[in-house]
């Protein structure tokens, strides 16, 4: 319907002299204000020369002249909106369009042979998987979707820091707290067995500087790859990293496409920094090469440090230009990150630009705040990190709380726990907008009930209950959207109508938040559906178009959840 009207509009304003003219939509916030409504009068009245009511009376006419199918009724509204209502015929046609395709319903080909990277979560091995990773993750994960929902081939990337003073701590502390049998009994132990080591290695670094002196050696080893026993050390405690990682990918629902590493990017990095070195974009300082930001209102950055060693800068410059070698054909590249590096990362883009012009145009960085919890609520096994996998099981335990009287096997409810726990944290991370810090409350994510993962998840389980003790198909007529004699459009209509425009707004922002907030309104509405309508009456001759109104919800929140890669739980 909108793009007919959108059509429309643009015909009639041509045809009184607008070249071009751009028509958008909003969703009035009441519905007895309409279902959408828009404000090309106000745009193009002074162009014009005439009052934007006017304009808007005028363009009202002129529409209803034309009786355009499924729409009984247009409002001009002060200063010079016009509201649009469509009738139930209108609404029917949209319930059984989504009971026909199904999940498929607000999928379109707007990015159809596009081909978008996504680099996300980027976690480094022998450190701990914390809070800030699982909130790339999420938003990475989500955001990929999203895009793939438009119609773009989309391939996730991961870029891990496996070189580095922090695997150089680590491996110290693998030389002052010896490797035990029970150490690596297990891909948790030996997780656990590492960020021991780190943590000892960090604090050693700080405290006592005959430390920094070996840990830094260590670090030019690993670069070098000199020293058989260090070599042993790193390439044990990478792998165990790498293996932990994979389980919290899978459990997040995530797969990569791509791997990157620094170990690798990071000498192609150095090679292009040495290169524009010679060129004029890098210079030398106290024995560094840097880049001078200030020339262009940024600041200077390192690119090799004193020691002829790639800083992360230079690294990054590496990953950045092989992600264009491994698939040359990209259209966009997108990099989530948390928002404590903008500053760094306006300078990185500024050097891309520089010496890859067209990598740099096709590079978007998105940042996300900090997920914050309570205090005192969470403490991690080195004092100071909050690791993902601790904060999911603080969640799991909350909601096993909440599960103590369903009639479950321990094994179900440990099963649902998770997927309900995991949903808590995504959505909770979702549901704000990206780039805002999140103060993570326990007890709400939890809820069954207002804003929060487990509540959406909760109203799909229930419509799916309805619609498993309906004795009718979905396939029949009267449960593809065939309306009932007098009946009256419900809200819950008119939010199910709106989804494909929340897919591509949330597309076109990047911003997974606008589906979090949909879902919430429709689950609320459906809830409000479900308590003034008894679904489940053979007597009454509505009660098929209720199932099919069940129905088409179920498939939105389906495959609006699958967006947010939050799944659905059998039962709860």
């Amino acid at each position: 319907m909108k793009e007919i009207l959108e059509e429309e509009l643009k015909t009639i304003l041509r045809n009184i002299g607008i070249q071009n003219p751009t028509i958008t939509f909003d969703v009035p916030i009441h519905v007895e204000l309409g279902d959408y409504s828009t404000n090309v009068a106000m745009a193009y009245a002074k162009q014009l020369g005439t009052k934007p009511v006017d304009l808007a009376e005028e363009i009202k006419k002129k529409l209803t002249e034309k009786s355009i199918e499924n729409i009984f009724k247009i409002n001009v509204i002060a200063p010079g909106f016009l509201n649009f209502f469509f009738n139930e015929n209108y609404f029917g046609g949209v319930v059984k369009e989504i009971i026909l395709k199904k999940n498929k319903y607000g999928e379109s080909d707007s990015l159809l042979g596009q081909k978008i990277m996504v680099e996300f979560t980027d976690p480094n091995p022998f450190k701990e998987f914390h809070i800030g990773h699982l909130m790339s993750n999420s938003i990475g994960e989500s955001i990929s979707r999203i895009l793939e929902s438009q119609g773009a081939k989309v391939f996730r990337a991961n870029w891990q820091g496996d070189v580095g003073v922090h695997i150089a701590k680590a491996v110290w502390g693998m030389f002052h707290s010896p490797l035990s049998n029970d150490d690596k009994s297990s891909i948790e132990k030996s997780v656990i067995y590492l960020g021991r080591c780190y943590a000892l290695g960090a604090s050693q670094y700080e405290e006592d500087e005959k430390v920094k002196k070996e840990i830094q050696e260590i670090n030019n080893k690993i670069y070098e790859k000199s020293d058989l026993e260090i070599n042993e050390k790193y390439e044990w405690g990478r792998k165990v990293s790498l293996d932990y990682f994979e389980i919290i990918y899978k459990k997040l629902g995530t797969k990569f496409d791509y791997y990157f590493f620094e170990s690798k990017e990071g000498v192609l990095g150095k090679k292009i920094v040495e290169e524009y070195l010679e060129k004029g974009i890098f210079e030398k300082s106290d024995g560094a090469v840097v880049f001078k930001g200030e020339k262009y209102g940024l600041h200077t950055r390192v690119f090799i440090n004193s020691n002829d060693i790639p800083t992360y800068e230079a690294k990054e410059l590496g990953l950045n230009r092989e992600k264009f070698i491994v698939e040359p054909k990209l259209d966009q590249s997108v990099i989530i990150t948390g928002n404590e590096i903008n500053e760094y990362f306006k300078v990185l883009l500024q050097v891309i630009s520089l010496i890859f012009p067209e990598v740099g145009q096709k590079t978007k960085h998105i940042s996300h705040g900090m997920l914050r919890l309570p205090e005192g609520k969470m403490s991690s096994r080195t004092g100071n990190v909050i690791t993902a996998e601790s904060l999911i099981l603080e969640v799991q335990q909350k909601t096993l709380e909440k599960m103590k009287d369903r009639r479950m096997s321990e094994k179900t409810q440990q099963e649902i726990s998770e997927t309900i726990a995991i949903g808590a944290l995504k959505y909770s991370i979702l549901k704000q907008t990206t780039g805002k810090d999140i103060i993570f409350d326990f007890d709400k994510s939890v809820s069954f009930e207002g804003d929060s993962g487990p509540y959406l998840q909760y109203a799909t389980v229930r419509a799916n209950s309805i619609l498993k003790k309906s004795a009718s198909s979905a396939d029949q007529p009267m449960r593809l959207g065939e309306i009932p004699e007098n009946w009256k459009t419900t809200n819950l209509e008119r939010i199910l109508e709106r989804f494909p425009s929340v897919m591509e707004r949330a597309g076109t922002e990047y911003a997974p938040s606008h589906i979090a907030t949909y879902l919430i309104e429709l689950s609320g509405e459906f809830n409000s559906f479900y308590a003034s309508h008894k679904i489940i009456n053979e007597t009454d001759p509505t009660s098929s178009y209720r199932l099919a109104l069940t129905q088409a919800f179920v498939y939105i929140m389906t495959s609006g959840l699958n967006l947010l890669a939050i799944k659905i739980p059998e039962q709860m």
